[in-house]
């Protein structure tokens, strides 16, 4: 079993500013776990995580997979991004965080060539200016507040991954109930040629979250 990163130098005013794991968080971790040995033999040589705040994803996958990978981070909040850097330090590793929209500034010289994307989005569903202030704010709103159905923030990602994916990447993505699961694979199939499984599914209160994992389909009839 792979331990949970340590991190105990974040401090509850930290958490004021950035999401503190949760469920969500660990249903990611122990999906990426399941995946232990598929992503160790994929060798790696760059991981992208989308909104990372406290930096607990990044630092759990660069415990499997070691120091070879680059692990870049990308969070709108700055809190954030301080807070991922400090894990990567605590956990004895070096996670490269960048206070950005996406994978904005580095889109371009990142093309084809990302072999991991982790993004535990806000998928929370709430009015869509509640979302899209949430962003603006670049605050801890940011980490949950969706949109309509969830997906507001989502959808915006979903269409730069395959872009983004490496030949025999892997994109994993946290999702619940209300976003339809069903309705972003068959998107990501029929616009990208990316073929999503579900991972993992786990109840929690209230949440029925999933851990959906997408690749390239490489079956006939596809590109």
């Amino acid at each position: 079993m792979i331990p949970t990163p340590d991190l105990s130098h974040l401090t509850a005013k930290d958490y004021d500013h950035v999401y503190e794991p949760a469920e969500d968080t660990f249903i990611l971790l122990d999906a990426l776990e399941e995946d232990e040995k598929a992503l160790k033999d994929l060798h790696p040589r760059i991981s992208l995580e989308i909104g990372s705040g406290s930096g607990c994803v990044s630092a759990f996958i660069g415990k499997i997979l070691g120091p070879s990978v680059l692990y870049l981070c990308t969070d709108i909040n700055p809190h954030a991004c301080r807070c991922t850097r400090a894990t990567g330090v605590q956990n004895s590793m070096e996670l490269d965080a960048l206070n950005a929209s996406f994978a904005s500034p580095i889109t371009m010289r990142l093309s084809g060539s990302v072999d991991i994307i982790l993004f535990n989005p806000p998928y929370v569903p709430t009015v869509p200016d509640e979302a899209s202030d949430a962003q603006d704010a670049r605050g801890i709103a940011g980490s949950w507040a969706g949109g309509t159905a969830g997906m507001n923030v989502t959808d915006v990602f979903l269409e730069r991954v395959e872009d983004l994916l490496s030949e025999r990447g892997r994109f994993y993505l946290v999702a619940v109930a209300e976003n339809n699961v069903p309705d972003i694979q068959e998107r990501m199939l029929r616009l990208y040629g990316l073929r999503g499984n579900i991972v993992l599914k786990r109840r929690a209160g209230r949440e029925h979250l999933f851990v959906l994992r997408f690749v390239r389909d490489h079956s006939p009839g596809q590109s």
